[in-house]
């Protein structure tokens, strides 16, 4: 399964987006307000939960700097990347997407991908009041 989110412009530079992306625990700043746990595992790794949900670790699997970030499952039942691709369009502004890609079979696939649809959105959608 394959989901994008919509493009975001940023009155940031890739760098300064880059930066911020990278630091696993600027990504409290970007959940949605149902948010019931958040925490930073490690320099690389954080763990959190939707109300309603099971708790998700997240691990920076790659980081092209100043371009992509993936994140990947660490651990659980369901392996999935989330991918943040950052294009500079000029000196301070810059469009981020994220795209997420998981193996699903059919029955999980149609129950989260509302629900991973509307995650992704309001992440690139608060990247636009926090970085």
């Amino acid at each position: 399964m394959k989901l994008e989110s919509p493009k975001v412009t940023l009155d940031q530079s890739a760098e300064t987006t880059f930066n911020f992306l990278s630091d696993v625990k600027n990504f409290e700043s970007l959940m949605p307000e149902n948010i019931s746990k958040f925490e930073v595992l490690d320099n690389d790794k954080f763990l959190f939960a939707l109300k309603g949900m099971p708790e998700i670790v997240l691990k920076k699997k790659e980081a092209t700097p100043n371009n992509k970030i993936v994140l990947g499952a660490a651990g659980g039942k369901l392996d999935f990347s989330l991918i943040a691709d950052i294009t500079e369009i000029e000196a301070n502004k810059t469009e981020v997407k994220l795209n997420f890609e998981g193996e699903f079979n059919a029955m999980m696939g149609m129950m989260i991908k509302g629900p991973i649809s509307k995650f992704i959105e309001t992440l690139v959608t608060n990247m636009k009041t926090k970085i």
